[in-house]
C-alpha cells in the first residue's frame, strides 16, 4: 500500500466519523475534535507521512477552521514531559557518543560472562544500568547493545543458519526479551512512558512521578529480568555452555578503547547525579524534567556534548513533534468531555461487572490488541486514555489502572519482529524464525504479565499505591 493510499484512508476516515450524526451527551464540538484525533491515530498506523508530519497536520487543522484555538492546539509542545524526553534522548547521545554504554556492557561481560547463562544476564544488566537515560527501547536495544549481541554471535561461529542455534539465536532472544521488562521499569527507560504519565494526569488526575514509577516497576522488573533469560535457557536452549571467547573477546575491546576517558566520567557522574535526584524528588522538590536540564547543560558545559549534537539529534526533536501535537489534542479531547462520555456509556454497559473483571479483560485486551499495532507510541497514545477511563469509572483504584496499563505498553513490546523499533533489527539479523520468534514473544508475555499484573499487583498493594 502507498503513501498516496493510506493519506487517503486517513481523510475518508476523518470526513466519514465527521458527518456521521452527533452521539447523545456530546457536543458538536467534542465530535469534530475526535474526529481529528481519531484520524490522527490512524495516521500514525498507517503513516502515510512521518509521525512529526501526521501531527503537524493534525494540530493545523483544527486551528484553521477556528475549532480551537491556536493557543489550545500547540500547548503541548509547552509540556514538560516533552522537555523531559527531549533531555533523556541527549542523554542517550552522550552514552552513545562517548563509548560509556559500550563499556559498560564489556565490563560486564569480561568479569562474568564465563557461561552462556551467565553471558545472557550480563547483556540483560548492561541493558538495566543504562535504560534509566536512554528512553529510546530502539536506539538502546538496537543501537547499543544489538551490535554487541550480534559480535559476540560470530565470536562463537554462530551465524544464520544451521549454526544459529549454537548460542546467536538465543542471545538475541535473551536481550531483545529482556528489553521488554527493562522498559517498564523507569519512566525514562521507554518514549512512550512520559506520554502515557501526562495522559494520566490529563485523563484521571493522577501524579505519576519518575520515583513513584520507579518504586512500582523495581521489584517486577527485577523478578522479569531473572525469570525470562533463565526460561529461555531452559527452553530455547543454546547448544554451547561455557563461552571464555566472550570474556576474551570483551578484554579485547576494553583494551581497543583504553583507559575511560574524561568525558566518560563527566557522563557518568552526571547520570548518577541524575539517578539520585530523580529517585529523591519528593524530598528536593525539584522536578524531573529540570533535573535532566541540568544534566544535559553539564554535558554542554564539559563539552561531552556539543551544541551541534544537540540540533542533530533527530530523535528528539521528531519525538517533539509528534508527541507535542498529540498531547495539545489529546488534552483539547479531555476538555470536550468525551473521555468521560466514553468511559460513562462503556460503563453503563458493564453495569453490574466488578472492577476486577473489568480491569483484567481490560489488561488483556490491551496487551494482546498490540499485534495489529508496529509502534509502543501509536498504541499508546490512541488507547491508553480510554482505557483508563473506562476502568477508573468502573471503581479500579486509579493509581493501579494507571500504572498497570503503562507497563503493558512496554511489555508488548516483545510480541512480534514489529511492535517496536529494535524488533525489525534484532529479527532482520536471521537468527530467530517468524514462527519462533512469535512463540517466544507470546510465552514470555504471559510471564510477564504473571510478574507484573500478579506479582505486580501485590507490591503495589503493599507500597500503599492501591
Amino acid at each position: 500500500m502507498n503513501r498516496l493510499v493510506r493519506g487517503s484512508i486517513v481523510l475518508v476516515s476523518l470526513m466519514l466519523i465527521w458527518l456521521l450524526p452527533v452521539p447523545a451527551g456530546l457536543t458538536v464540538e467534542a465530535w469534530h475534535i475526535f474526529a481529528i484525533f481519531a484520524a490522527v491515530i490512524l495516521g500514525f498506523i498507517l503513516q502515510p507521512m512521518p509521525l512529526g508530519a501526521v501531527a503537524l497536520a493534525g494540530v493545523t487543522y483544527p486551528a484553521l477552521i477556528g475549532l480551537l484555538k491556536p493557543s489550545e492546539v500547540l500547548a503541548g509542545f509547552s509540556n514538560t514531559t516533552i522537555w523531559l524526553i527531549i533531555s533523556a534522548f541527549l542523554f542517550a547521545k552522550g552514552f552513545i557518543k562517548t563509548g560509556l554504554g559500550k563499556r559498560i556492557a564489556y565490563k560486564l561481560i569480561f568479569w562474568f560472562g564465563s557461561s552462556s547463562l551467565k553471558l545472557s544476564y550480563t547483556l540483560v544488566i548492561s541493558d538495566f544500568i543504562i535504560s534509566p537515560a536512554t528512553p529510546s527501547n530502539t536506539a538502546r536495544s538496537g543501537g547499543i547493545m544489538f551490535p554487541i549481541v550480534r559480535s559476540l554471535a560470530s565470536v562463537f561461529d554462530s551465524e544464520p543458519g544451521p549454526t544459529a542455534r549454537k548460542i546467536g539465536a538465543f542471545l538475541l532472544a535473551v536481550s531483545f526479551q529482556a528489553d521488554a521488562p527493562i522498559a517498564a521499569i523507569f519512566l525514562t527507560a521507554c518514549a512512550p512512558n512520559p506520554l502515557m504519565a501526562t495522559l494520566a494526569k490529563q485523563t484521571a488526575n493522577l501524579d505519576i512521578t519518575w520515583g513513584l514509577w520507579a518504586i512500582a516497576g523495581i521489584v517486577p522488573g527485577i523478578i522479569s529480568i531473572i525469570v525470562i533469560p533463565f526460561f529461555l535457557y531452559r527452553t530455547y536452549t543454546p547448544e554451547i555452555k561455557d563461552t571464555p571467547e566472550a570474556q576474551q573477546l570483551a578484554g579485547k575491546e576494553l583494551k581497543n578503547m583504553g583507559e575511560m576517558t574524561h568525558n566518560e566520567k563527566i557522563i557518568s557522574g552526571v547520570f548518577i547525579g541524575a539517578l539520585l535526584l530523580w529517585s529523591t524528588s519528593q524530598y528536593t522538590h525539584i522536578d524531573a524534567t529540570i533535573v535532566a536540564l541540568l544534566g544535559v547543560s553539564v554535558m554542554l558545559i564539559f563539552h561531552v556534548l556539543e551544541w551541534e549534537d544537540v540540533i542533530s539529534e533527530k530523535g528528539a526533536w521528531d519525538s517533539m513533534m509528534w508527541m507535542g501535537g498529540i498531547i495539545g489534542l489529546a488534552e483539547a479531547l479531555n476538555k470536550s468531555g468525551f473521555i468521560q462520555w466514553f468511559a460513562q456509556n462503556v460503563t453503563q454497559s458493564l453495569n453490574g461487572v466488578s472492577w476486577v473483571i473489568t480491569l483484567g479483560v481490560l489488561f488483556l485486551v490491551y496487551l494482546y490488541s498490540h499485534y495489529a499495532f508496529a509502534s509502543l507510541s501509536a498504541h499508546a497514545t490512541a488507547i491508553y486514555a480510554p482505557f483508563l477511563a473506562v476502568a477508573v469509572a468502573a471503581g479500579a483504584p486509579p493509581y493501579f489502572a494507571a500504572i498497570g496499563l503503562a507497563v503493558l505498553s512496554n511489555l508488548m513490546a516483545g510480541l512480534t519482529h514489529y511492535a517496536t523499533g529494535a524488533a525489525p533489527v534484532y529479527f532482520g539479523a536471521g537468527f530467530i524464525g517468524q514462527k519462533d520468534w512469535w512463540r517466544i514473544g507470546f510465552t514470555c508475555s504471559i510471564i510477564n504479565f504473571i510478574i507484573w499484573i500478579g506479582i505486580g499487583s501485590l507490591w503495589w498493594k503493599l507500597i500503599g499505591i492501591w
